[in-house]
């Protein structure tokens, strides 16, 4: 069980910062989730801060280390993070091919996941370059953030932005998913505790932006184009590297 401590205070720390956030209400139109808020930056932000402090903090990287010791595997890795990170974006469009409606059309949807995924990848590439910082088991200097996380975080805020109307359930197992692929990222030796949660906050990050960009992004370069949009979005994995592929079909 002391294994789990530190992951298990890092994903209710997450969940709870999260969706305490968020305000209850039975109704909430679709408008009020584009406008611009301060205090949705409150909880990503201090996750990457973390994150960055911890890059020169000698007590942050000795509770990095430690965290390492505790939760890192002892027989064999489990690669299970590979696949989890994009369970929550497919989970969307899963639930909406089983009838299950959430609050954009396919197109929508696509283009603010896309445009989500744009602004995390770009920024995990960046960072990772620019920080060089050695993963756990040593075999690169692309340890900060962790793009696996990031890759989960932001499809778990995906997940309950479109889905929190039908039931908040819904995100909080994105969530759960997402945290559950920053601690294996852990448990497989491939990340340390700050890239985990500096991960996790670039990712709810990209799809807040995300979804504040999409009125601008619709106007200024869908405005006009909307005739019928179908498509389907698989992950890839060869072995070394893994992402998404996403056909269209105008």
């Amino acid at each position: 069980m002391n294994k789990l401590i530190s992951v298990l205070l890092m994903l209710v720390f997450i969940i709870n910062s999260v969706f305490a956030q968020e305000e209850k209400v039975d109704t909430i139109k679709q408008e009020e989730d584009l406008t611009f808020r301060y205090d949705a930056l409150i909880i990503p932000t201090v996750l990457i801060g973390y994150g960055f402090i911890g890059l020169k903090s000698g007590g942050i990287k000795s509770l990095n280390a430690d965290i390492r010791n505790k939760v890192k595997y002892n027989t064999k890795p489990f690669k299970i993070d590979d696949y989890s990170e994009y369970a929550p974006v497919l989970s969307v469009y899963a639930l909406n091919a089983f009838g299950v409606k959430g609050k954009h059309n396919f197109k929508d949807r696509t283009i603010i996941i896309g445009t989500a995924y744009l602004i995390m990848g770009s920024t995990v590439f960046g960072l990772k370059k620019i920080t060089g910082i050695e993963r756990p088991d040593g075999s690169a200097n692309t340890a900060f953030p962790s793009g696996h996380t990031a890759t989960a975080f932001m499809g778990a805020e995906f997940l309950y932005q479109e889905y929190k109307d039908v039931s908040i359930w819904y995100g909080i197992a994105g969530y759960v998913v997402a945290a559950g692929t920053g601690y294996f990222r852990m448990y497989n030796d491939r990340h340390w505790f700050t890239d985990v949660v500096a991960g996790a906050g670039i990712g709810i990050l990209s799809t807040k932006i995300s979804y504040w960009l999409y009125p601008i992004i619709k106007e200024k370069i869908f405005k006009g184009k909307d005739k019928k949009v179908e498509g389907l979005t698989m992950p890839f994995y060869n072995g070394k590297e893994a992402g998404l592929n996403l056909v269209l079909v105008f």
